[in-house]
C-alpha cells in the first residue's frame, strides 16, 4: 500500500489516542439502529489495534465510553455495556496473539459487575504482553480525573506526605489514571466534530490533532495511515523556535 510505504516508522506516535465518534449518525445514514452502529464500530476497533501494533505503536488510547455517556437512553447504555462484555471475551484471543497489554482507565466502580469482572479476567491474562499497551477509557472525564487528583494530593499534603513545595508535574502525573503511560503525541476524533469532549485534557497538552469527516465504523488503515502522515509532516517544537528545533 502506498500509504504505508509513506510512513517514517522512526517518527511514530509514542501514544496514540482516539475519539470514537460516529456509531449512531453511522447507524442512522443507513436507516438502522443505534447499537447496529456500535456493533460495527467495534471491527473498527479491532482493525485499528492490529493495525497499531503492526506499525510499532506503543500506546493506543480508545475513548469507549464517557462520564456524560451515563445520561444517554437506557437501552443504548445497557447495548454498549452488552457489546463491552462481548467484546472482551472475544477479543482476548486477539490480544494475545498480537502480544497486546489491555489497561483501563475511568471511575470503573460505576460499571456493572460483570463489565468490572470480565474487564479485570483481560488485563490480568494479558499483563506480561509487551508489544503494545491498549488502554480502553470507560466512564471516563477528565475533569473528574482532575478532581481526584486534587482530592489525592490535598490528602497527602494534610497527613504531611506530600509539602505543598514539591509540587510540580511529575506529581501530578503521578496521580493521574495514566501514571503508567507518556504524554498523548496524536489525538484522532472522527465523524466531523472540532472538540476535545472531555478526554485526556491534562495529557493532550502539546498533542497533535486530527480530526477526519470518517465515521468510526468506515474508519479503515487508509484512515490511520493519512493520520499518521498527517502527524509525521508536522513540526513539534514544544513552544521552542524552528531554529533551535534544527
Amino acid at each position: 500500500m502506498i500509504l504505508l510505504d509513506s510512513i517514517d516508522k522512526n517518527n511514530l506516535p509514542k501514544h496514540l489516542a482516539i475519539i470514537m465518534d460516529g456509531n449512531g449518525r453511522w447507524a442512522k445514514q443507513k436507516g438502522l439502529l443505534r447499537a447496529l452502529g456500535h456493533e460495527n464500530g467495534t471491527k473498527s476497533v479491532r482493525n485499528t489495534v492490529e493495525t497499531c501494533a503492526k506499525l510499532g505503536i506503543e500506546n493506543l488510547t480508545l475513548y469507549a465510553f464517557s462520564t456524560e455517556n451515563w445520561n444517554r437512553p437506557k437501552l443504548e447504555v445497557d447495548t454498549l455495556m452488552k457489546l463491552l462484555v462481548h467484546s472482551l471475551k472475544n477479543e482476548l484471543k486477539t490480544l494475545q496473539e498480537n502480544n497486546i497489554r489491555l489497561n483501563s482507565i475511568g471511575s470503573l466502580d460505576k460499571l456493572p459487575t460483570s463489565i468490572l469482572k470480565e474487564l479485570k479476567e483481560v488485563i490480568e491474562k494479558t499483563k506480561t504482553n509487551t508489544r503494545m499497551t491498549l488502554t480502553i477509557a470507560l466512564s471516563y472525564g477528565s475533569r473528574e480525573e482532575l478532581i481526584n487528583v486534587v482530592k489525592n494530593i490535598s490528602e497527602k499534603v494534610k497527613n504531611n506526605i506530600i509539602s505543598v513545595d514539591t509540587i510540580d508535574e511529575s506529581i501530578i502525573n503521578q496521580h493521574l489514571y495514566t501514571h503508567n503511560l507518556p504524554d498523548v503525541d496524536l489525538l484522532i476524533r472522527t465523524s466531523g466534530e472540532h472538540r476535545i469532549s472531555n478526554f485526556l485534557l491534562w495529557q493532550i497538552c502539546y498533542a497533535e490533532l486530527y480530526f477526519t469527516d470518517v465515521l468510526w465504523p468506515d474508519f479503515k488503515e487508509k484512515d490511520l495511515y493519512e493520520a499518521i502522515i498527517s502527524y509525521q509532516k508536522r513540526e513539534r517544537r514544544f513552544g521552542k523556535t524552528s531554529e533551535q528545533i534544527k
